[in-house]
């Protein structure tokens, strides 16, 4: 299976050209262009249509390109959908995903308008009942229809929705993103951490990329092309990481421990499954390193 980093997913509204262009030289894994949050209900006509050229202009390079629909309560979302077939981004993102039956929902129109299979969905995970519901919502994956291959946490609209405050280390918050976690893994999706609002304050911003690392988030969403350096030194595998990487990877790998459950190395004792984690720390880090190898779009 191939690794795509998403270390890196920018946020950039598609009202604004500008921004848009903008993102097509900045270092970011991935952008969302959004039709949702971001755009005024006046501005939606034409931003929708900016971002349909701009998606058939192409020019994103190895950079993934995500369309944020409207909510599927909204008078807007058939019409981003039908956009999404004819531009065949690399994704969908599906605000409030909340109930299975909003993937199913999605799925239909897709199929409706015969859209290209190769176009992904992406979940946003943001309301109460999404967190009860995280399990049955990443089950939806095992149904090819629903092109579901992601989760996105939409922890502004979860802390509007709880009334949970989102203070430093996310304590209120806690069960509910490693909740999502677990979904997310048990049926194969990636998932990506939200926002950081405060864009002063960088300090908490490093300190809230290493949380997600640790949790076990692939990536982070961003506001602002300022945070996506930080999050990208923070969310990728270390020099060292690697180096120890491929010691165990070697120590498996030698004709005496190749049937061996553990191993010893270095003075500690290493399990398989510790080969298996190290395996996809390299591919990761081969991965990043061959995106940034490619040209500038």
């Amino acid at each position: 299976m191939t690794i795509r980093p998403r270390r890196s997913v920018l946020y950039m509204p598609g009202s604004n050209p500008r921004a848009i262009e903008k993102a097509r030289t900045l270092p970011a894994d991935a952008v969302i262009l959004d039709l949702e949050d971001s755009v005024a209900p006046d501005a939606k006509a034409t931003a929708r249509e900016q971002i349909r050229e701009a998606v058939v202009a192409g020019g994103f390079g190895a950079r993934e390109v995500i369309v944020r629909i409207n909510a599927l309560d909204s008078a807007w979302w058939l019409e981003d959908l039908d956009m999404v077939a004819k531009a065949k981004p690399d994704a969908v993102l599906v605000p409030k995903v909340s109930t299975p039956g909003h993937l199913e929902d999605v799925a239909e129109r897709l199929i409706d308008i015969s859209a290209d299979h190769r176009i992904r969905v992406w979940a946003m995970m943001e309301t109460p009942l999404a967190m009860l519901n995280a399990r049955e919502i990443a089950a939806a994956a095992a149904d090819v229809e629903t092109r579901l291959v992601a989760f996105v946490m939409g922890t502004n609209d979860l802390a509007k929705e709880t009334r949970a405050r989102i203070t430093p280390g996310r304590f209120a918050m806690l069960p509910w993103l490693m909740g999502c976690i677990a979904a997310a893994r048990a049926f194969g999706l990636d998932i990506l951490d939200g926002v950081f609002n405060d864009l002063a304050d960088a300090e908490g911003f490093a300190r809230e990329c290493s949380e997600a690392r640790d949790m076990g988030f692939d990536g982070k969403t961003l506001i602002h092309p300022r945070q996506i350096e930080p999050c990208n030194a923070a969310l990728s595998p270390s020099e060292d990481e690697v180096a120890q990487a491929k010691k165990i990877i070697a120590a498996f790998d030698l004709a005496e421990n190749r049937d061996k459950g553990v191993v010893q190395l270095e003075g500690r004792m290493v399990e398989r499954l510790h080969a298996d984690m190290a395996r996809r720390t390299v591919a990761i880090h081969a991965a990043i390193a061959a995106r940034q190898a490619e040209p500038a779009a």
